[in-house]
């Protein structure tokens, strides 16, 4: 069985390496490669460094090990940053290596970061994913209503993400338990 844990200033590099391999491996089909190429393993270690050592916006991070205490992915999120939408909470990033997706790894994390954002306090949870990223069937299989889609930009591009929400956090945790 997997393992879940809370992540420590010590995941951070290798966190940033799953979030770009995961990253260019999940959008290479939707992003164009100018914008993809953006996003260096360099950068994300600065970002998650500072992440793990002084959390904002209540931010939390949990890590998923393989059989072999390999920390094969992530899951981020803390207080919702549009405010547009009647949701206190917000996944930021959850990222998995390719190797293990479809395995219930994904649903693992989810598992501990709904229970995780319901101990903090949180009641309602929402998450944005590119609107044609075939990830997004994951969210709607445990739940996720679609919300809304608005334009973002990465890179010199301009893209489409829809946000998926789930109105009471308690029932995704039940559901997932």
């Amino acid at each position: 069985m997997p393992h879940v844990r809370e992540a420590r200033f010590e995941d951070a590099a290798t966190i940033a390496e799953i979030h770009v391999k995961s990253w260019k491996s999940t959008y290479k089909e939707l992003i164009d490669e100018k914008d993809l190429s953006n996003t260096t393993v360099e950068h994300r270690i600065a970002l998650w460094e500072t992440v793990l050592k002084t959390p904002v916006n209540g931010q939390i991070a949990y890590v998923i090990e393989n059989h072999q205490g390999e920390v094969v992915g992530f899951v981020s999120g803390g207080k919702e940053r549009t405010k547009n939408y009647g949701f206190d909470g917000e996944i930021y990033a959850i990222y998995l290596l390719d190797d293990y997706q479809g395995k219930g790894y994904g649903t693992e994390m989810l598992k501990v970061f709904s229970r995780a954002m319901l101990a903090a306090g949180y009641h309602s949870l929402l998450v944005w994913v590119l609107t044609h990223n075939p990830s997004r069937q994951f969210y709607i299989n445990h739940g996720a209503d679609p919300i809304e889609a608005e334009k973002v930009t990465i890179g010199q591009g301009t893209y489409e993400e829809t946000a998926y929400g789930w109105g009471r956090l308690d029932e995704l945790a039940d559901q997932l338990a």
